[in-house]
């Protein structure tokens, strides 16, 4: 894999996030509104905090689109951070000149909580480790790359990557599975995707979700926070993307490694996950039932969540992370101080959310789509996304046909005609006509 290579850069409180993506084919349809839409889904859910009535989220398109088209250029994305004209001087590029600096200086002792340097570190956050690794005596210099608000970028860019997914027939989409020890029930899971996307929690089913704002409430009364589950389930994947060949190919790691990184998952698995640990083992793997109509492959049960063997089998693609309590509290845990070593009785607070389990899985969906966009232009390719298109037409046509028998001792030729010995399919010489 590799054919999609994308960074972000920025800081949670800078002028603005950006990202660029390169590997992009030409052709393909995209514009500001689509990407507008997830930017919009991630900001919204039951426990958010008051940072999301601060912003607006819409990424602006720099580069590598031109009337609505992409161009095989690479893309630079822009989401301005609104709240930056409230951190300008703490926040600056350029360095503090004599005036600047002794206004922040008076600030701090005043009180300005933006502008008092950060040393009491959090539990649970990125703070002491990242001050100790790169030299900081000042947290914010930490707390603003390593906070969720990078994950904007992310999901700017998941919206390319969903636009070269639709244009090859896959759908991504995530819902919310669990919040604080409540869970869906599957039984209970009524709601349309529209009509759980549109619900406080992005939940499927709504008895559960009532539970799950009672938990957020409850977590909220007491100065706390909770984590939860989320789900994302892709449709359309052919049998086939990813490899068993090497460990840095197959899609289940890339899909782990993809979903791990973000800022507050501790845990990932597929289809059943770690429940199979539970189980034995005919009732855990999926039964083939054979080849159906228009030559597809059929499993019985998706246990496996849509991959075997580091590749796709054909099935729906299912992936859960676990979202850990966010690790800012309004009721801060004690801690330790980063300069002087010695305990205190509460951590730094930042402005945070109670609950972002709906906005991970959104974020989840980006990191999902860049990675499966990668895949699918690694194995069908394509300078163009039309070229990409007809690529994986005849590849579906190809693992659609019925199999040739396999001859004993003998070989295939690329057609798929088995021969032996010096004789080769079509009156070729032997040894030409490029042979597996």
């Amino acid at each position: 894999m590799g054919r999609l290579r994308w960074l972000t850069a920025g800081e949670s409180h800078g002028r603005s996030l950006a990202v660029t993506i390169e590997g992009v084919p030409a052709g393909l349809p995209l514009g500001a509104d689509e990407l507008a839409v997830d930017l919009a889904r991630r900001q919204r859910g039951y426990g958010r905090g008051a940072r999301q009535a601060i912003e607006h989220d819409r990424a602006e398109i720099v580069s590598g689109v031109r009337h609505g088209l992409t161009l095989g250029s690479p893309i630079l994305l822009l989401v301005a951070n609104r709240d930056w004209d409230n951190w300008t001087d703490v926040m600056q590029v350029e360095g503090l000149d004599d005036d600047r600096a002794a206004g922040l200086a008076a600030a701090a002792a005043d009180g300005n909580k933006r502008a008092t340097p950060v040393t009491r570190v959090r539990p649970g956050h990125a703070d002491l480790a990242g001050a100790l690794k790169y030299g900081f005596n000042d947290v914010r210099n930490v707390l603003e790359r390593a906070s969720a608000r990078e994950t904007a970028a992310r999901v700017a860019a998941g919206g390319v990557a969903r636009a070269i997914l639709g244009a090859l027939g896959v759908d991504v989409w995530s819902f919310t599975a669990e919040v604080g020890g409540v869970a869906v029930d599957p039984a209970r899971a009524t709601r349309s995707r529209a009509e759980a996307d549109d619900s406080p929690l992005r939940c499927p089913d709504p008895e559960a979700e009532a539970a799950m704002i009672a938990r957020i409430d409850e977590a909220r009364s007491n100065g706390d926070t909770v984590g939860g589950v989320f789900e994302v389930v892709g449709h359309g994947l052919p049998i086939g993307v990813g490899s068993y060949v090497h460990w840095d190919r197959r899609l289940d790691a890339a899909l782990a490694a993809a979903v791990m990184s973000i800022n507050i998952v501790k845990g990932v698995e597929f289809g059943l996950g770690f429940e199979q640990t539970k189980r034995f083992g005919s009732a855990v793997h999926d039964v083939i039932a054979g080849r159906g109509e228009g030559g597809r492959w059929i499993h019985r049960s998706n246990n496996a969540g849509g991959l075997t063997g580091g590749i796709t089998n054909g099935e729906p693609l299912v992936v859960r992370g676990a979202v850990k309590p966010i690790s800012t509290l309004a009721r801060p845990l004690p801690s330790a101080d980063l300069v002087s070593g010695e305990p205190v009785d509460k951590a730094h607070y930042e402005r945070s959310d109670i609950s972002v389990v709906p906005a991970a899985g959104v974020v989840a969906e980006a990191m999902v789509m860049l990675t499966l966009a990668d895949a699918m232009l690694d194995k069908f390719g394509g300078d163009t996304i039309a070229d990409t298109r007809d690529a994986l037409d005849r590849y579906v046509g190809r693992i659609s046909r019925p199999i040739e028998a396999p001859v004993a001792g003998g070989r295939r030729t690329a057609r798929g005609v088995p021969v032996t010995g010096g004789e080769t399919a079509g009156g070729d010489e032997a040894g030409s006509g490029g042979d597996d």
